[in-house]
């Protein structure tokens, strides 16, 4: 141990870790997981309401689009429809418009759980805003969404 050589420190480089965006938005992203937990009981991942949400929103399409619609790439996708395809939320059938192509789409079950949840998420986004006036919601939403691109 003797040997090992001493990192520079943050006086030495003006590297401050609790100041880094990425850092900060990981925190905030644990914290938005943690309520959306308890909201929701554990019974969707914000992941897997994003996919649900999405079917909702815009009926059957490709998982192929759908990971695109909701930013996940293609085996995070897979993996989220064959889970919840497993727990009976969604099913997949051939595009009748081009037999090569399966469209995922909601099951009954799927839209119960996605309408009893959306109420919940909306609950996260509030609790997760609480600290800021409306002006500054607005800010940080429309920042968000600037880098998000």
């Amino acid at each position: 141990m003797a040997d090992t050589p001493k990192a520079r420190t943050s006086d030495e480089h003006g590297y401050q870790l609790h100041e880094q965006v990425g850092f900060l938005l990981r925190k905030a992203y644990q914290r938005n997981c943690t309520i959306f937990s308890d909201k929701i009981d554990g019974a969707l991942t914000p992941m897997q309401f994003s996919i649900l949400h999405r079917l909702a929103e815009d009926g059957p399409m490709s998982q192929n689009m759908l990971g695109r619609s909701v930013a996940m790439d293609g085996a995070t996708t897979k993996g989220v429809v064959d889970r919840l395809g497993a727990r009976g939320l969604l099913r997949t059938e051939r595009d009748p418009t081009d037999r090569r192509r399966h469209l995922v789409s909601l099951t009954p079950e799927g839209v119960a759980l996605v309408d009893s949840a959306t109420d919940a998420a909306i609950e996260v986004s509030a609790d997760m805003l609480d600290p800021l006036n409306k002006r500054e919601r607005q800010t940080l939403i429309r920042l968000l969404g600037k880098i998000a691109t």
